[in-house]
């Protein structure tokens, strides 16, 4: 049974979960999928797969939970690199329900696809990467996004909260009911094609981080973490921002589970349209 969205972020059962101490522990044979997520370290990524490549049955397929790490190069010199896969799922994991399913150099398609199919039976939304690209295909969106934002920053032309208002309350708003492809298409792809070949030129395309971004860091302002970012943080004052911030995701994934506006199989789109630009 798929389990809604809303749902995700349920507590589980902690009777249905058996911990073991090691990979040889584990009963194989009753597997359905191999999931590591160990630390984001390269080398100790590798040694757990090496591992995995000869106690997990060759029909069972593994996978890695990482945000940066390119499978291919993981499971390289792996035998059963063919059923060896990328999972990236997005911080807060237990609320966000996005997971990349990202096809390395030598990831089978039908690996690939049981591993889609094992995600949406969760009640996940997960996203075909069809190759692990640096950043698969999220978050290379995402910091494009975040090149400019910084960029503003940069140049004076807004305030970090001026950013995160035009996120929130402008266009980021919109994305709960539409993706931005869809959202474009509601809007008119002529609008955006006129308004691209305007501001295309004039956005940031540098190939280093933002000046800002790099100063801050240097000065160990490393945002809720070191107490010091961009604003300052007290440990009641992040506590506080952390469950909003939660609660508001948890709103989200229940609006989430209402029906998209999404075309239907014959072309027509189920959902009402917004004009803008």
């Amino acid at each position: 049974m798929q389990a809604s969205l809303a749902q995700i972020g349920a507590p589980f059962a902690a009777e249905r979960f058996r911990l073991h101490r090691a990979a040889q522990d584990i009963d194989w044979s009753r597997v359905t999928f191999g999931l590591e997520s160990v630390p984001e370290v390269f080398e100790l990524k590798q040694r757990v797969f090496a591992e995995l490549d000869t106690l997990v049955p060759p029909h069972i397929p593994l996978a890695t939970n990482t945000s940066g790490f390119r499978i291919s190069l993981i499971a390289s010199d792996r035998q059963t690199a063919h059923r060896m896969a990328g999972l990236h799922f997005f911080l807060p994991a237990h609320l966000v329900p996005a997971v990349e399913v990202v096809r390395g150099e030598k990831t089978a398609t039908d690996v690939a696809e049981s591993l889609y199919a094992i995600m949406t039976d969760v009640g996940r939304k997960p996203i075909r990467v069809a190759r692990d690209v640096p950043g698969f295909l999220a978050n290379r969106i995402q910091h494009a996004l975040m090149r400019e934002a910084f960029a503003v920053i940069d140049e004076g032309l807004g305030t970090a909260e001026d950013v995160d208002t035009a996120v929130r309350y402008g266009f980021g708003f919109r994305y709960v009911a539409a993706g931005p492809i869809l959202q474009k298409e509601f809007a008119g792809l002529d609008t955006q094609l006129a308004a691209a070949r305007t501001i295309y030129p004039s956005l940031n395309n540098a190939v280093a981080p933002s000046r800002t971004l790099t100063e801050l860091v240097a000065q160990g302002r490393r945002g809720i973490k070191s107490g010091h970012g961009f604003w300052d943080w007290t440990p009641d004052s992040a506590r506080s921002s952390l469950q909003a911030y939660e609660e508001t995701l948890m709103a989200a994934a229940r609006l989430l589970d209402r029906k998209a506006p999404t075309p239907d199989a014959d072309g027509r789109t189920a959902g009402s349209a917004g004009h803008d630009r």
